[in-house]
């Protein structure tokens, strides 16, 4: 009870002499600290906020100027022109201002405002700047002087110290393409797909579209694009992501891993300790704009809009469609163990706790032995769940009482954790390890993780992490640069001791973890129950396996003068059809941040190139030299489609917004509604790493990242994750479902590891001894078998 005593700021008892008043000077203490703190984040705040808003000049280039103007008028110069003369006579009358101090304040209104019009001019030539796109088309490594002067001239405009956010008034706008340039791209992306005569109707669709709605729609788009900020991420956000109404678990979540070979500490507490610790710095630093912005080639800055709704953000569902709520600074987190959710308080007079503290109330909850309240154990399920049923349940169940406070200290929490009570970890001796650990991250038990919340952070039992995340808010690179923060933070600057503990001391008296309370009706826990079994149902028909190539990588794809990207794309292409003896429609994930507000656009893989290399491998005629300029041509082929998308000259979100459009104008067009149906049957992406180089991989080597994946798109179709790691290791996330005869995701990896073997192998002149990796790889893949 001590700790509840310190948490009341004041007592107070009546007696026959009047009111006896009892002041904590230590709560006392706390509250003046925490308001100190915020006053001083305000300051932060509000410092950054004017170095942001004049970026990419300074407040100081602004005295400059003033002393400038003014050092010229006592040379009897006038550089306004007269401008100072119709300021000075245009200003009130005032028995306070002399003629001379009339005339500095007209010099000092004139040197801001000529200020703010080169704030104005650098901007927009910057802009303009970064407007050109043909630096990406060079080869790589090979610069023209033309390219190299840009360059020049971008670091010059970009200014020194940005911050987070000081690029992007400076973005250049998504551009809308041709609706001709769309189409014949979309025409070529299909034919290896279709037979001559289904091409042959496709074709005239596409005609009959460009010749009538077409030009209506594209005109409407092109408004939107000079009204809106971004013309596609608006609408991407809503229809593909908040308006749907099916289960969002395995469906649209996506997950992140540990460090592969490295586990700092075995102990659960201390972990997350260190983790939920490093995430407060970098939220910190998030809502200050204090993190460096990303810049290609180290210059050519990214669109940072997306990070702003990282903490504090929870998708709440609607019966018609769901809506992203984002607050302002929390200071609670939420725990769930063992069907309990508990709610944690994050500061402390004023300040983050520290790791040794969170480590403790960490402890405190998993020590904690009290049985799960009616209906709390599989509560969770609801955000697994369909939407509509969990919309009606939350107004009818959750909108009074203790429901409604329990689930707004949920929903309104910095970000949702679970201490798990399994162990997971990749384990190279154990040949399903990866795939349990994978799946515990995409769907758990379908009730231990919050759904809804941006991100769901996991620890487990025998010290691993890892992340569940909520896609409608951001992409996977967002959550990579947070992920690849804390992963350096936790060990290389905070560290744990010998025996496994948070390092630092700890404050007496912290109050312990509060238990959410509930008030669960029957007929509400049935609801949650039928959530519960159809979350099951999808868990368990999640095929997933988990891979890591060890037999080459980076290193050697470049050394063959090729795109690693590419290289693996290709081989994907030919994995996929010794799988399933044919073509699919294949997406691949490609980001658009050099736009402001830009999340991503499509790559098709599946290409005229790529498609006559496959048949030209699985011809036993064709010769070696024959394949290897086939590979060269589609891997050619596949980097000129992702510039393309890059630059804003993709297919698919340009007939998506058409598409939208159509229905705002309810008008009908059989050709995007036949694109719009086309199933992704290979879904791809490349999870990003070392946006930050806070490692060095050549002195830490160990200190490396698994990636993440995501759940299967297509129903008889495969979801494809792969992370590119230092020079020598690649790994794949590959699920599919149990449900489809057609699809294997063992089989599928097993043709994927092929595939990259013989590709390589047209460039390797030397054939017959096995490399000791692949020896080692296939005993492993024989035990996997067996198992």
């Amino acid at each position: 009870m001590a700790e509840a005593h310190q948490a009341v700021g004041f007592q107070f008892t009546v007696t026959p002499d009047g009111i006896d008043l009892h002041l904590s000077r230590e709560v006392l203490k706390h509250i003046y600290l925490s308001g100190v703190t915020n006053w001083r984040k305000r300051a932060i705040k509000f410092k950054n906020g004017v170095l942001m808003g004049v970026y990419p000049a300074s407040p100081s280039s602004w005295l400059i100027m003033v002393i400038a103007i003014m050092s010229t008028m006592y040379t009897r110069l006038d550089p306004s022109l007269g401008m100072i003369n119709k300021i000075k006579n245009t200003l009130p009358a005032s028995d306070y201002l002399t003629v001379q101090s009339q005339v500095v304040l007209s010099a000092v209104l004139f040197a801001t405002g000529l200020w703010l019009a080169l704030i104005l001019l650098l901007r927009y030539s910057l802009k303009a700047l970064l407007s050109y796109h043909g630096w990406i088309f060079e080869c790589h490594g090979a610069k023209s002087l033309s390219t190299k002067i840009w360059l020049r001239l971008v670091t010059i405009f970009s200014g020194r110290r940005p911050l987070l956010y000081s690029f992007q008034n400076s973005l250049p706008r998504l551009p809308v393409p041709s609706v001709d340039d769309t189409i014949n791209r979309y025409l070529e992306s299909v034919r290896p797909l279709m037979g001559d005569g289904q091409y042959q109707q496709m074709e005239s669709l596409a005609n009959d579209f460009k010749t009538h709605p077409a030009p209506r729609l594209q005109k409407y788009l092109k408004l939107k694009s000079w009204w809106a900020t971004n013309y596609v991420s608006d609408w991407w956000e809503e229809y593909i992501y908040l308006r749907g109404r099916s289960p969002i678990m395995v469906n649209s979540n996506f997950y992140t891993m540990d460090l592969m070979y490295v586990t700092p500490t075995h102990r659960q507490g201390a972990r997350a300790g260190n983790i939920v610790h490093a995430m407060l710095q970098y939220r910190r630093k998030l809502e200050r704009g204090e993190l460096t912005p990303l810049r290609a080639l180290g210059v050519v800055p990214m669109c940072s809009y997306q990070y702003e709704r990282m903490f504090n953000t929870t998708r709440i569902p609607g019966i018609e469609t769901d809506f992203v709520q984002h607050l302002s600074d929390r200071k609670h987190l939420v725990v769930y163990h063992r069907g309990r959710f508990f709610k944690l308080w994050l500061y402390y007079g004023g300040r983050h706790l520290l790791p040794a503290e969170l480590e403790m109330q960490f402890q405190r909850i998993l020590n904690d032995t009290t049985p799960p309240q009616q209906g709390e154990l599989k509560l969770a399920a609801l955000t697994a769940g369909n939407r509509v049923p969990w919309a009606r349940a939350r107004l009818r169940y959750f909108s009074e009482g203790v429901n409604k406070a329990s689930l707004e200290a949920i929903e309104t929490a910095a970000f949702f954790l679970t201490l798990d009570d399994e162990a997971h970890g990749y384990d190279p001796d154990k040949a399903t390890s990866l795939d349990l650990y994978a799946k515990s991250l995409l769907h758990g038990k379908c009730y231990d993780r919050w759904f809804d919340k941006s991100f769901n952070l996991i620890a487990y039992k025998n010290g691993k992490m890892g992340v569940n995340v909520e896609h409608a808010w951001a992409d996977s690179p967002i959550v990579g640069h947070m992920w690849e923060y804390v992963l350096a933070t936790d060990c290389f600057q905070l560290g744990y001791t010998e025996e496994g503990h948070c390092k630092g001391d700890i404050v007496q008296g912290l109050a312990p973890p509060t238990k959410l309370q509930w008030d669960i009706p029957v007929a509400c826990q049935e609801i949650i129950e039928d959530s519960y079994q159809l979350a099951k149902q999808i868990a368990d028909d999640v095929d997933f396996h988990g891979y890591v190539f060890e037999e080459f990588g980076k290193g050697l794809i470049k050394k063959c003068r090729t795109s690693p990207d590419a290289f693996i794309q290709i081989a994907l292409q030919l994995a996929h059809f010794r799988n399933k003896g044919r073509f699919c429609l294949t997406y691949e994930s490609s980001m658009t941040r050099m736009f402001r507000e830009g999340r991503t656009e499509t790559v098709r893989s599946c290409t005229v190139e790529s498609t006559a290399f496959v048949r030209a491998m699985e011809n036993p005629t064709q010769k070696k030299e024959e394949r290897l300029a086939l590979f060269r041509n589609a891997a050619e082929k596949h980097q000129q489609m992702y510039r393309l998308a890059m630059t804003g000259a993709g297919i698919d979100r340009h007939l998506f917004c058409l598409y939208i459009m159509s229905k705002l104008l309810a008008i009908d067009s059989p050709f995007l509604k036949q694109v719009l149906s086309e199933p992704w049957r290979l879904s791809t992406s490349q999870t990003p790493q070392q946006q930050l180089n806070m490692v060095d991989l050549h002195k830490h080597p160990k200190y490396v990242g698994l990636g993440g994946g995501f759940g299967p798109v297509a129903d008889d179709g495969y979801g494809v994750s792969y992370i590119i790691v230092g020079e020598d290791l690649v790994t794949f996330h590959i699920s599919s479902k149990f449900s489809s005869s057609e699809t294997d995701s063992y089989r599928f990896g097993q043709n994927i590891r092929q595939a990259m073997l013989d590709i390589r192998d047209l460039f390797d002149q030397k054939d017959g001894k096995k490399k000791p990796k692949e020896e080692k790889k296939e005993q492993r893949e024989e035990e996997k078998k067996s198992a």
